[in-house]
């Protein structure tokens, strides 16, 4: 299967109970009735993003209800485990097993023996007080109803929209599918139904599990939707604003989500960093805290799952938790500093500001200037325990998913990724900053391997490296590398990291510089599946796309397809290094600095 069909939905016309102009979207157990007049109801690129969600919350579901005796069944599973608090790691329990004492084996010998309440797809999960589950903007309600027809252990879903005309799609899709006995569709603000429903009825009635995914930035929703959710509940928040938070726009990033985003090659790990940072900081507002379980980020969008917990002491130390980022706009070093610090003092933890900076006024390697972005979240952004989980039960049961190949291969590069080493540099970045080919990537991680330290690819980057080493380590090796392929050195800047001296390295590939998810060929990086398959338009309440939205989607598109062939045209284009006042080539530089000049001779005017 191509990746074309393998994103192609089935649509249908001729079903009872359609209106005039409507049409039959089906996406996994689901049957959508969808206006066709309306382009933005439905994306099919984002089956990936629900296929995830609906894998991520069966497997939080498991652990939930496990603690409650009650056994979920998943259609396609072999072997169901019921998940105990026990478990320490997934695909270990013999071997602790017979770690353990004779009688504590015994126990769990006759709780195994113990019945359960098993719960189903599309069963009201009342007895065994099953998860609610919110989706606050819900549009047509397709997410909601593969909930209902997909996850078990659901006692209620609640498929919010303030749209009246989306409300009332909801409402029918239920019915069509037949899950209208779990699905209630709902008309309100979801920057207040969250927090409205929490105050009428209580702690007990908060959501167990909400789902934001919204058109653009979700942080409107952020504030209720940490108060709304249940103690240890989960939150699943899709981010499509990347422009915003890969650093265009730093000064709307901060007033959005509280923290500057800066250009740089990590800037789609940078942009979950910011996303956490900011659900953190909301939560600790409410003595909440936040555990990242999993965060990624694909195609167009980035989409986090944490799990909500209440605790003062715990949000004490939320300072130490976020860190300052210095990058360096030469050659792309970059340092972090974390906010807070904390010291054991005997039974207690002492809290007090961090020192620093850890840099100085000018980049050690290329002696540029540093930008300052964050804060970020500086800790781990995966539960690499809970993703093993989600990961076998994927890799158990490839048939339910149409996405299951592709979720296989970005989770398995999660689980390979370093936990404790934030961000990345990109490999490519590194050999363009001193104008030499880019060396191999098993040989330039060998040579890491060789030097003592970690390193480990990124599900977020084709081409990253993320290591533990420091940067001037990075810098020897890219040095040492071009010695043995050697570059013009004209071509180079006073200021390139190429002119410092270097020590050996070594580049002889090891066996363990070639990761699994490599070796094993999964699909890691998928290509675009077809043209305009960005994020869609934002809904209309007449419906449909405007010709000029159309238009400006496609105004940049292809723009390289007819390169400049002649060097006296790049005269045509203001120099960007000019404009930061960092170019160094002066009259012999190939763009133009005039442009720039008669720019700043108006502003004066």
């Amino acid at each position: 299967m191509n990746l074309l069909s393998a994103l192609t939905v089935t649509t249908s016309s001729t079903e009872p109970g359609l209106l005039p102009g409507e049409t039959v979207v089906r996406e996994g157990k689901a049957a959508i009735l969808f206006p066709s007049a309306n382009e933005v109801f439905y994306n099919p690129v984002q089956e990936f993003n629900r296929d995830l969600t609906c894998a991520v919350i069966t497997e939080f579901a498991r652990e939930h209800l496990a603690q409650r005796g009650v056994r979920i069944l998943v259609p396609g599973e072999k072997d169901r485990v019921v998940v105990r608090l026990s478990e320490e790691k997934n695909g270990t329990e013999d071997q602790e097993a017979s770690e353990q004492p004779e009688k504590e084996r015994q126990k769990e010998e006759e709780g195994d023996k113990k019945e359960f309440i098993t719960a189903s797809v599309g069963e009201r999960c009342e007895v065994c007080q099953g998860l609610r589950v919110l989706e606050g903007l819900a549009a047509s309600g397709l997410r909601s109803v593969r909930f209902a027809l997909e996850v078990p252990g659901l006692k209620s879903i609640t498929a919010n929209d303030y749209s009246a005309k989306a409300a009332a799609l909801i409402a029918r899709n239920a019915q069509h599918n037949n899950v209208s006995h779990i699905l209630q569709a709902r008309q309100r603000d979801a920057r207040s139904e969250h927090k409205l429903h929490c105050l009428a009825r209580g702690k007990k009635e908060r959501y167990d599990v909400i789902d934001l995914d919204p058109y653009g930035s979700p942080s409107p929703f952020l504030d209720a939707a940490v108060q709304a959710v249940s103690e240890g509940g989960l939150l699943c928040i899709t981010c499509t604003d990347m422009a915003v938070m890969a650093g265009n726009s730093g000064e709307t990033c901060y007033s959005k989500y509280g923290s500057m985003s800066i250009k740089s090659r990590y800037c789609h790990e940078m942009a979950l960093r910011i996303i956490l940072h900011s659900l953190d900081q909301r939560a600790a507002v409410y003595q909440r805290y936040i555990e990242p379980l999993l965060s990624v980020s694909v195609d167009f969008y980035i989409r986090v799952f944490v799990r909500v917990k209440t605790g003062q002491a715990v949000v004490k130390n939320s300072a130490s938790k976020h860190a300052l980022l210095y990058n360096c706009v030469g050659c792309g070093a970059f340092h972090l500093q974390r906010m807070g610090k904390k010291m054991s003092q005997g039974k207690h933890m002492k809290y007090s500001a961090a020192t620093g900076p850890p840099v100085g006024p000018n980049c050690e390697h290329c002696r540029q200037r540093h930008q300052l972005g964050g804060p970020i979240w500086a800790e781990p952004i995966h539960d690499i325990k809970f993703v093993q989980k989600v990961l076998g039960a994927i890799s158990g049961n490839p048939t339910r998913f149409r996405t299951s190949k592709r979720i296989e291969g970005v989770l398995s590069m999660v689980t390979e990724e370093l936990q404790d080493v934030p961000l990345y540099y990109v490999l490519d970045h590194l050999s363009s900053t001193v104008h030499c080919n880019t060396p191999p990537m098993l040989q330039f991680r060998s040579a890491l391997l060789h030097a003592g330290y970690r390193v480990s690819l990124s599900h977020a980057c084709k081409n990253a490296v993320k290591t533990d080493a420091p940067a001037g380590v990075l810098w020897d090796i890219i040095r040492c590398w071009e010695k043995s392929n050697p570059v013009k050195r004209e071509r180079l800047s006073e200021t390139s990291p190429a002119h410092l001296e270097f020590s050996f390295t070594c580049f002889e590939i090891r066996e363990d510089a070639n990761p699994q998810s490599r070796k094993r060929h999964l699909t890691r990086f998928q290509e675009n599946p077809q043209a305009n398959w960005g994020p869609k338009a934002r809904a209309k309440a007449g419906g449909g796309i405007s010709s000029e939205l159309e238009d400006k989607r496609k105004q940049f598109q292809g723009k390289r397809k007819k390169p400049i062939t002649d060097s006296s045209q790049l005269k045509s284009l203001p120099c960007k290094k000019f404009r930061k006042g960092t170019c160094t080539y002066g009259d012999k530089c190939c763009y133009s600095h005039e442009l720039e000049q008669e720019t700043n001779e108006k502003k004066m005017d």
